[in-house]
């Protein structure tokens, strides 16, 4: 009989471990509180506890061709970067295309997921629901945690004395759903990552006047990268990924420095971060800039403290009349349907095997989805990750024996640390590329770029140089899609798509950057010979 698996959640990683399951003969069935699929993605106005919640204006700080599962491209005529209600689209189609909803009770809250008595032998576990008012309990062999990370709100309101005396207006970003209302407003936005950046240059373009505190600093990234091809695709290469691995961390953060200055001088404008060795990830925003110098976003240090009106920051600066303070400080995670002793949180921090596993149980039938925050793009993170899971639940994969995951927790948390820092929002962090090798490895579906030299050497060309994306990972192994190949060769022609909506009279291949390159290199062999006459 097909083992039965528990899926809590369907947002992405839902979805995705709902089709892993399915492509893997599982019996899946997914548990989803709300009405409709999609998590964090789908924006409602109103904020729901133990829902995530995003504002209005949401766009992905990562391309489609980098974001789509493995066998299914977006449609070539989605833009690169998409709108929530855009992405909310994919996830649909992606849904009716694999017929994952008839996996799904909706408005069904999981109270609490328990090993079953015979748990050492079994690896099963009781799973209690509740909807509608009723509640019921059944058994299954494994379960899949997907409740994603961006539900708890962290405001760590110890660190801003004076808060209590405050008459103005504070909440989280979390409840931050669109500009209406701030109009005319002096707003301090507290935190500089993703969210913080987004909401501050939504707000600035009508508030009388908005500032940002940022602690360390952050470099800022345009979506936008050479020849205007997106970020990611660009910056996501296996070869871009090595050369970070093998080169002294002094030469890897001038390298880094240099790229994000390249844009804008960060030291110009109050953004440099404190300690550029530390690989934090980047703000994706590609009007913060322009607000800085239109004045109507102004950087400050950290708050030290806060009075009833005003907002005095550590370099001895004050802000006066500050109407509204938004806490863009980020997000806390817990499982409450779930023991401490399976998955405990201690400092936002979680001790899982390739933020994964817990170690310590006697049956691998408990793995959570989702829960890490890669350098890259989430989705194709999870589906890897769920591809794995869902191997070793049908025993086709074996996990190595509780002290060595150990081993492997503590010594990856050092690797984060000295690689991210150890601040509050990086707990989650990893490298991109290198993690998604290692999850294709243990189910086989890392491509062998040795072999593939010789069988089909512009397929290994392109795979290590080119966008590292996630139909690399469909050519060889289980899972094998025959469409992998020909999505990887057509990814330019799906990024082009939406952007040639104006016919020309003629399109010609000869880039100008393409002539900056010839004229480069004639240049360095002129002076190759003039060295040559004058010696």
């Amino acid at each position: 009989m097909a083992k039965k698996v528990a899926v809590i959640g369907a947002g992405v990683s839902g979805l995705i471990s709902l089709k892993c399951c399915v492509d893997d003969g599982l019996e899946p069935t997914c548990f989803e509180r709300t009405e409709d699929i999609g998590g964090v993605w789908r924006f409602k106005e109103n904020v729901e506890d133990g829902r995530a919640s995003i504002y209005q204006s949401v766009i992905t700080n990562t391309s489609k061709e980098m974001s789509c599962f493995s066998d299914f491209p977006m449609p070539e005529d989605f833009p690169n970067f998409l709108h929530n209600s855009k992405l909310l689209e994919y996830f649909r189609i992606f849904a009716k295309k694999f017929d994952l909803l008839k996996y799904i009770q909706f408005q069904t809250t999981v109270l609490s997921v328990r090993k079953c008595p015979d748990f050492s032998s079994s690896g099963q576990w009781k799973v209690v629901t509740q909807s509608n008012g009723k509640e019921q309990s059944a058994v299954f062999d494994a379960v899949m945690v997907c409740s994603g990370h961006h539900i708890l709100p962290h405001i760590p309101l110890k660190s801003f004395p004076g808060i209590e005396r405050f008459k103005g207006q504070y909440f989280h970003s979390r409840q931050y759903k669109h500009p209406d209302g701030f109009e005319g407003k002096r707003i301090l936005v507290i935190g500089m990552g993703n969210s913080g950046s987004d909401i501050a240059v939504e707000l600035s373009k009508n508030a009388a006047q908005v500032f940002i505190s940022t602690r360390h600093g952050t470099w800022v990234m345009s979506r936008i990268s050479e020849d205007g091809y997106p970020w990611d695709s660009v910056f996501h290469t296996r070869f871009r990924s090595m050369l970070r691995n093998v080169l002294p961390r002094t030469a890897v953060k001038w390298m880094i420095e240099q790229q994000m200055n390249r844009w804008f001088n960060h030291e110009n404008y109050g953004l440099e971060p404190q300690n550029k060795y530390i690989m934090k990830e980047p703000v994706l925003n590609d009007d913060v800039p322009s607000r800085l110098l239109c004045g109507a976003i102004k950087v400050k240090s950290t708050v030290k403290e806060l009075t009833e009106t005003s907002a005095i920051f550590e370099d001895g600066t004050v802000e006066e009349n500050i109407d509204v303070i938004i806490f863009a400080t980020g997000y806390s995670f817990s499982f409450p349907f779930l023991e401490d002793s399976l998955v405990k949180v201690e400092n936002s921090m979680v001790s899982l095997y390739k933020y994964i596993f817990p170690a310590h149980l006697d049956k691998s039938t408990l793995a959570c989805i989702g829960l890490i925050q890669p350098l890259g793009s989430i989705f194709p993170t999870a589906e890897l990750q769920a591809r794995w899971v869902t191997r070793v639940f049908k025993g086709l994969c074996s996990l190595p024996s509780e002290r060595t995951m150990m081993m492997d927790i503590i010594k990856r948390n050092e690797k984060r640390i000295d690689l991210f820092g150890e601040s509050q929002s990086q707990t989650l962090q990893t490298n991109y590329v290198d993690y998604l090798d290692e999850l294709a490895l243990e189910i086989g579906a890392k491509p062998d770029f040795c072999s593939l030299l010789f069988k089909d050497p512009k397929l290994a060309v392109r795979l290590y140089f080119g966008p590292c994306n996630s139909y690399q990972y469909r050519l060889v192994g289980p899972g094998q899609w025959e469409g992998a190949r020909n999505a990887i060769f057509t990814q330019k022609q799906r990024i082009l798509k939406p952007l040639k909506t104006r016919a020309l009279k003629d399109s010609s291949n000869f880039s100008v950057s393409f002539l900056l390159k010839i004229l480069g290199l004639l240049a360095v062999v002129v002076a190759f010979f003039c060295q040559l006459q004058w010696s």
